[in-house]
């Protein structure tokens, strides 16, 4: 099938967010109490959002396995390589307790969550319950104008496979799902299916770091999933999206 038949330049309706932010957590941050040696602090980062821009930071940080599971890592530590106080970074760290991804230690800082298979499995059967159903009735019903607007979103998550980028990946993925979603025109379906969404790209405790194979495969999906949808191919539609979700990477 060729790629993006019968579609038009057009600007997708949802925003994509596949360059995340450029304040990262180094590969050997680890919290004070494991290193007697500080690196130098990192670049300050703005102060206007500066709670937004490090709680995105960790957040990419834990996808590309750089925050590893099970570790404990201080928010002053993190905050001397981030050029910011603690404050900011405990703040971020706190919304990543509230969300699962960290426990608090106390006197300690934050420990990342340590997650089993058995849990993304649960995770990934309760997106299927959620997002197939909206998927196949939108196969039926939404012109294929609607899903050409969603192709830039697709080739995002193929150029960050390409890279092996897991953070551009994580959001470019994130904002594909729910692009297709947001045609149902349900806010409440968006949100809910982008946390379960988010929650199932933390990283295992057995395999903190996603293989670049296994996000191009997935990415690949995505663009066969678009192609159907756009020939209004609902039989094709079906056995994609119910294969997608099959998989630990959906």
């Amino acid at each position: 099938m060729e790629q993006g038949r019968g579609c038009e330049e057009v600007r997708p309706p949802y925003a994509s967010a596949t360059a995340h932010s450029s304040v990262r957590v180094p590969e050997q941050a680890r919290g004070e109490h494991t290193h007697g040696e500080q690196p130098p602090p990192r670049p300050a980062v703005r102060r206007h959002s500066v709670r937004g821009q490090i709680l995105a930071a960790l957040r990419a940080a834990l996808v590309d396995g750089e925050l590893i599971p099970g570790q404990v890592y201080s928010a002053p530590a993190l905050g001397a390589r981030f050029g910011v106080s603690a404050t900011p970074v405990r703040e971020a760290m706190q919304q990543l307790a509230v969300e699962g991804a960290v426990e608090v230690v106390p006197n300690r800082g934050f420990r990342v969550a340590e997650r089993g298979p058995r849990e993304l499995a649960e995770l990934a059967e309760v997106r299927a319950l959620i997002e197939v159903p909206v998927m196949l009735r939108l196969a039926r019903t939404v012109a294929p104008a609607g899903w050409c607007a969603l192709r830039p979103l697709a080739d995002a998550t193929v150029a960050a496979a390409a890279v092996g980028d897991r953070a551009s990946y994580a959001e470019a993925d994130r904002a594909f799902h729910g692009a297709v979603l947001a045609l149902s025109g349900n806010t409440q379906l968006v949100a809910v299916a982008d946390e379960l969404h988010r929650r199932s790209q933390w990283p295992l405790e057995t395999n903190p770091v996603t293989r670049r194979a296994d996000l191009l495969a997935d990415a690949s999906e995505h663009t066969a999933l678009l192609d159907a949808l756009i020939a209004q191919d609902v039989v094709v539609v079906q056995s994609l999206v119910r294969e997608h979700f099959a998989g630990s990477g959906a």
